[in-house]
């Protein structure tokens, strides 16, 4: 019987947010915020981004030739990848439009 009941309340409840709910603004809103996000996409996708891959490559070949182990420097690799497309993917991801 308490099954009944929860689910007569939950139904009608669920409706209502479904219906109740926004669209998507993840981001187009918060203009307060733009030359903060603007100063860290060009940090990141600017001289100090691509001198932080380079070091990260750097370091991780120093370890590697140390350990005689290529996986740092492999490491050092995939960090410089991410460090160049994942500023994009994320900017793709949150100016994309339901």
């Amino acid at each position: 019987m308490t099954l009944i009941r929860r689910s007569s309340t939950a139904v009608p409840l669920a409706i209502v947010l479904t219906l109740a709910a926004g669209s998507a603004l993840a981001g187009t809103t918060g203009t307060e915020f733009q030359t903060m996000y603007t100063t860290l996409l060009n940090w990141a996708t600017g001289f100090l981004g691509k001198s932080i891959a380079i070091a990260a490559f750097i370091l991780g070949a120093g370890i590697g030739i140390a350990r005689s182990s290529p996986i740092p420097a492999l490491a050092g690799v995939v960090f410089a990848l991410f460090m160049v497309y994942v500023p994009t993917i994320i900017d793709s991801i949150m100016t994309a439009v339901i």
